[in-house]
């Protein structure tokens, strides 16, 4: 009987190590959850009043790159450009979209012929984007985070005539 009891007791005592779980510190936890995150994506695009209603993420981009981009296309539209040459360009706008939802760091890239032909485009560009009304900021796991978007706008004209 003894023996017996010596027996389970030993059993019992070196089967707790198959028990045990393995504890991680929160250090490695964070580490490895930082490694996971895709830091270059957004879960929420920023979004105008107009967008708020869309859940799907792709179409949140597109709502707002619409409502981003018709403003500026209808006042260079409404402008009457008179051109030396034909022009068929493409203007980058880049620029940052801070956690509260504003604009920063705007800059335009574009060819020096564009900028000697329509030398009033880039603040055409600057005003039609102050118009915007405001915008909620981008979110990553819930958290507002600053944006870095690059928007081309393509000016096309055809030489006067005459």
């Amino acid at each position: 009987m003894r023996q017996a009891f010596l027996w389970i007791t030993l059993v019992t005592l070196s089967s707790c190590q198959w028990f045990d779980t393995e504890k991680i510190s929160s250090e490695t936890f964070y580490e490895e959850e930082l490694k996971a995150i895709d830091w270059e994506d957004v879960d929420q695009y920023p979004t105008f009043k107009d967008c708020d209603h869309i859940t799907e993420k792709e179409a949140q981009k597109q709502c707002f790159e619409t409502t981003l981009a018709t403003p500026i296309y209808r006042t260079i539209s409404s402008k009457k450009l008179v051109t030396h040459h034909d022009l068929n360009d493409t203007v980058w706008v880049r620029f940052s979209i801070t956690k509260e939802g504003a604009f920063s760091n705007v800059e335009t890239e574009m060819d020096s012929a564009l900028q000697v032909q329509i030398p009033l485009l880039e603040s055409w560009i600057r005003q039609s984007m102050d118009s915007l009304p405001k915008m909620a900021p981008a979110y990553k796991r819930g958290i507002p985070v600053e944006t870095r978007f690059g928007l081309p706008i393509v000016v096309k004209t055809e030489k006067a005539k005459g």
